[in-house]
């Protein structure tokens, strides 16, 4: 405990803040994971199909702040989000420190809020899940008659 308290007092002394949650401010360009609304890696940015997803939400954005990986700053799709985000007024900041690596499963795109917001699920894929194309009624799929429907109205398949 002693060693603790002299240990934080030297580095107050030295002007050093520590940080809390240092592994987790890697992980999510220097913000915390309860303030992420959305996010998307290294990979996910390159899937075309991902990326239309996110410019055609990024007006819920507006309240929000954009990170980008600064590391990935020079692709299509980031210049896109600092065109929309422009256009939008919505704030984005390129981080292109310690915590901007190029690894796939690696960050590269972060909504995030000033407070903690808390979302249980922050991936591209689970905020905004892909639509499920409708299927039509075939004959295999229309309802099947029960025994008693049968029994009493006769079998008419």
């Amino acid at each position: 405990m002693t060693e603790d308290l002299s240990k934080r007092v030297e580095q107050a002394a030295q002007g050093i803040t520590p940080q809390t949650k240092p592994d987790e401010r890697r992980r999510y360009l220097g913000s915390l994971r309860e303030r992420t609304l959305v996010r998307m890696n290294n990979t996910e940015i390159e899937d075309p199909k991902l990326t239309s997803l996110f410019l055609q939400h990024i007006s819920d954005f507006k309240g929000y702040t954009i990170l980008l990986n600064g590391k990935k700053a020079y692709t299509d799709f980031f210049n896109k989000i600092e065109e929309k985000c422009s256009k939008e007024n919505i704030p984005f900041t390129l981080v292109n420190n310690e915590t901007a690596k190029i690894g796939p499963e690696d960050t590269a795109v972060l909504v995030v809020a000033k407070t903690a917001i808390n979302k249980m699920r922050i991936e591209i894929n689970q905020v905004y899940p892909p639509e499920i194309p409708k299927m039509e009624l075939t004959n295999a799929n229309k309802e099947k008659k029960g025994f008693f429907k049968r029994l009493f109205h006769g079998d008419q398949k």
